[in-house]
């Protein structure tokens, strides 16, 4: 199935500089990749004139986007591995692998935690075509726990013990910078960036937000900590971390271009703890660190150690 897009149409007001830059930045259905493969493929002008990438937009530029065949996403399901660390009849708790986008969007239509959990069981129908059985998300390269609601009684129970803030979520996490602290609460309100639309920040007017942490083990350049989180918001962790001036190792997108390489940020949710919603049993879970993680604080142990 295909659909097509509308010509879209755009006037700069403050923005300026390159066109591909300002572009991805108005639109935030593609990327500053695919903005630049429209604009060399003759998709897009400047005051009815084609231009390049490196073009220096000015306000007041008028910018056209010529109608575009989009492909829908159609969820099915897929034969993918998982590993399941609990499962009964009405609840699932899955140890997401990094790099595992966890449902369907623009970008990722399939290969996802979702395609193969449909593949694998039914799910509850609360959440959407798109999100069905997901109480709650974790980023494509953040490692770890997820709990999962296979009937929508289950899904009514765990969202509710969210709002709540009555289950247990708690992430390892591996940051730039050495923390002085023993213990620490971040609270600070998060919401789309207004410089970066596929960036959260800290904004005045944004959606509470509440990360607790503790410091686990100190080296030269690196701490160890643990992280609560009181709220789940988009990118919290990230985003918080970030703020106190001790942003996540190997993060892409909030870190320093110099950094430990991995398969994205040093983020794991390692503890998941949440009432049965049928049963009212207390559940606690816990995810071994995935190899990448463990190799790289092993070779810190060896070579950053504060001792």
């Amino acid at each position: 199935m295909a659909g097509a897009t509308a010509e879209q149409n755009f006037t700069v007001s403050e923005q300026a500089g390159r066109l591909d830059k300002v572009l991805a930045g108005l639109q935030s259905i593609w990327t500053r990749s695919q903005v630049d493969k429209l604009i060399k493929d003759g998709q897009v002008t400047v005051n009815g004139v084609l231009r390049p990438s490196k073009y220096q937009v000015k306000a007041g530029d008028a910018i056209q986007i010529a109608p575009q065949t989009v492909k829908s996403i159609e969820l099915v399901p897929e034969n993918i591995p998982l590993d399941i660390v609990y499962e009964d009849d009405d609840v699932i708790v899955v140890n997401k692998p990094q790099g595992m986008v966890v449902h369907p969007a623009p970008g990722h239509p399939d290969q996802t935690l979702v395609n193969a959990l449909l593949y694998h069981s039914p799910l509850s129908t609360i959440n959407g075509e798109f999100r069905p059985g997901i109480v709650h998300r974790i980023d494509k390269d953040t490692s770890g726990l997820l709990m999962v609601a296979k009937n929508d009684r289950a899904h009514r129970s765990l969202a509710a013990q969210l709002k709540a803030k009555t289950n247990l979520r708690e992430y390892i996490a591996l940051v730039h910078g050495v923390i002085k602290e023993e213990t620490g609460t971040i609270n600070a309100p998060l919401g789309r960036s207004p410089k970066d639309r596929k960036k959260q920040a800290i904004v005045a007017d944004g959606r509470p937000a509440v990360t607790h942490f503790k410091v686990l083990k100190r080296y030269l350049h690196y701490t160890l900590i643990s992280c609560r989180l009181e709220t789940g918001r988009t990118h919290q962790i990230r985003v918080h971390l970030q703020s106190i001036g001790h942003p996540l190792v190997g993060d892409p997108l909030y870190g320093p271009k110099k950094t430990i390489k991995g398969h994205g940020q040093f983020l794991h949710a390692k503890l998941l703890g949440f009432k049965h919603p049928v049963t009212g049993e207390m559940l606690q879970f816990e995810a071994p660190l995935p190899p990448i993680f463990k190799a790289t604080l092993a070779k810190l142990d060896k070579t950053d150690l504060n001792h």
